[in-house]
């Protein structure tokens, strides 16, 4: 049939379906629509090269998408797109009639319908983002960069008239990864699925033929050994801008994504929801714009992204890597480092985390600065909610409120554990109750390895003059419950810092968070400034710095450590011991 395609083309005369028009071409107004129009909307069904289906203007809906923001309806009268309705992943797809561009299809109008209808965006309102695009690039140029904004909301699933809410695919990340990130990419507003891939040098800026509207088009997250972006149609172009989608994204406004080429697979079909698998290509420029009516862009240069390397070694085994490229956004780089630390700890044949596993995280900032990170994680289940974890963790360093600065590299290495660190503690004990200066106490700790045998040990304190006629504490704790116990609280609010360096160095001085800490501590005070910790502060002093600022300046009952040493490292120890004493006059 391809075969006599042309010659029924010229059979059927004024049916017949015209070449899309070049960038830049004629617009239909609004105002000129008239029911019952013929037109025709351009997509990839596979590959790359875009096809032509048939549609009939049935409708303008007014004010659909709010004040001055209308909607053309028209029927899906192609068989084949009747068959399944619009698809995820032909958001944008332009829509011509008589030649002219009216519009690009962007709105599923109800599920489940006996005759496919869908939304289109009118011209007029694609256009507007475009300028909307050349504002942002000429702000960048000027060295205002966007703010960072938070990803609008999903719609409901009972929506009868919803966006075709892109689908963004992860290639390089096993199904079993895909699953359990799912969520947490669904508070954001985010639909993410395991079916993505890549094409041949995804991820390098390449050179090739310019985008044409109805061209497959992606929007990436994330590029090199793991993609995540979702693919959407060129609806317009002019020059080297872009618009696409004819819908939002995420509803970001401006932001700094690479756009790259898409090559589509297949298109699933569904009574639910349709939607195309793709490969994602090359980069070819940056889109800069994620509004109401669209994204755009322009095709050039490709946006400064923040690096991330995976490094998964063991004893005996050749270090791995994962090395990717990931957006700048406070929201979405947490997710998307967690899915690359994810894939390297859950979605390896041969990474043997059965026991758990140690993840090390270094921040390095431009400014020289680095904050380094860890955490401990056991077992098939504590895996997953150390990863869960490891993500709230580098998300509050991200997520600053002080300074618009993103980190220059982001390293990761994840470490398998020979054998399962949860312990259990099970007594400590002291030699003396009253002990006078001079001596020595000393302090028997026992606990059994998970599945192990039991084990203990004595530490011997020296007795210092200095806790002469003192009433004093052993702790025996974690680092984090010794951090709060001191007065570091690990509920962090950003009111109690006035920079981002005071942020950082909270986080660097914060105690191990394996293994066992053993503190001699005396009831007390503790005056916080940022990640300063003043005792035994003149209470008009307190008094002062509280009224001249609240949140900044506290006063807190806080244990003040006087001796401390961090024993059996490598191991969970979830259990807190307290042991009371005297040191004689």
């Amino acid at each position: 049939m391809r075969r006599f395609r042309p010659v029924l083309f010229l059979l059927l005369g004024a049916t017949a379906l015209a070449a899309p028009r070049p960038a830049g071409g004629p617009m239909l107004p609004l105002d000129e629509l008239q029911p019952g129009m013929k037109g025709e909307v351009w997509t990839v069904f596979k590959g790359t090269e875009p096809e032509p289906f048939s549609v009939e203007v049935t409708g303008v809906v007014r004010n659909a998408l709010g004040p001055g923001k209308s909607l053309i309806l028209c029927e899906l009268t192609d068989e084949r797109v009747q068959k399944m309705g619009a698809v995820a992943g032909m958001s944008g797809s332009p829509l011509y009639i008589d030649g002219r561009l009216a519009g690009a299809l962007a709105y599923q109008v109800q599920k489940f319908e006996t005759v496919r209808y869908a939304g289109f965006t009118p011209a007029a309102d694609l256009v507007e983002v475009s300028r909307k695009s050349d504002e942002a690039i000429a702000a960048k140029a000027a060295g205002r960069n966007p703010p960072a904004t938070r990803p609008a909301a999903a719609d409901r699933a009972d929506d009868t008239l919803t966006p075709l809410a892109p689908v963004f695919a992860f290639g390089g990340i096993a199904p079993v990864v895909v699953d359990w990130l799912a969520p947490q990419f669904e508070t954001l507003g985010l639909r993410v699925a395991s079916l993505g891939g890549q094409a041949a040098a995804a991820g390098a800026p390449a050179p090739g033929r310019t985008l044409q509207p109805g061209d497959a088009v992606a929007v990436a997250v994330t590029t090199g050994d793991i993609t995540l972006a979702a693919t959407g149609t060129v609806s317009y172009v002019d020059g080297n801008r872009v618009v696409a989608f004819g819908h939002p994204m995420m509803g970001l406004g401006e932001v700094a994504l690479p756009m790259a080429r898409s090559e589509i697979v297949a298109i699933l079909p569904s009574n639910l929801n349709s939607l195309k698998v793709a490969n994602t290509g090359e980069i070819i420029g940056t889109i800069s714009q994620d509004r109401l009516s669209a994204v755009a862009g322009e095709i050039g240069a490709a946006p400064a992204m923040l690096p991330v390397e995976i490094a998964v070694t063991g004893p005996g085994t050749e270090t791995r890597y994962l090395r990717f490229a990931a957006a700048r956004h406070p929201q979405l780089t947490p997710l998307v480092i967690g899915a690359g630390t994810a894939q390297a700890v859950l979605g390896s044949n041969d990474a043997g985390f059965t026991n758990g596993a140690r993840i090390e995280a270094t921040f390095a900032f431009p400014h020289g600065a680095s904050v380094p990170t860890t955490s401990l994680v056991s077992g098939p289940q504590g895996i997953t909610q150390g990863l869960t974890e490891f993500v709230r963790d580098i998300g509050a360093v991200l997520q600053n409120p002080y300074e618009d600065v993103v980190p220059a590299s982001i390293h990761v290495r994840v470490t398998p554990l020979a054998v399962n660190p949860q312990t259990t503690l099970e007594y400590v004990r002291l030699s003396h109750t009253v002990i006078s200066p001079g001596t020595e106490l000393a302090v028997t700790v026992g606990w059994r390895d998970h599945q192990g045998a039991a084990a203990a040990e004595t530490i011997h304190i020296p007795v210092p003059a200095a806790w002469q006629g003192r009433n004093l504490e052993l702790v025996a704790a974690n680092g984090a419950v010794l951090d709060q116990l001191t007065g570091r609280d690990t509920a962090v609010t950003a009111a109690q810092f006035r920079s981002l360096e005071a942020l950082l160095e909270r986080v660097r001085l914060a105690r191990e968070p394996d293994g066992l800490y053993l503190a001699v501590v005396e009831g007390g005070r503790a005056f916080v400034d940022q990640s300063d910790l003043t005792r035994d502060l003149p209470a008009s002093y307190e008094r002062i710095a509280n009224r001249a600022d609240e949140a900044r300046y506290q006063s807190r009952p806080a244990l003040e450590p006087l001796w401390e040493t961090h024993r059996l490292p490598g191991r969970l120890i979830p259990a807190t011991v307290r042991r009371a004493f005297r040191v004689t006059d």
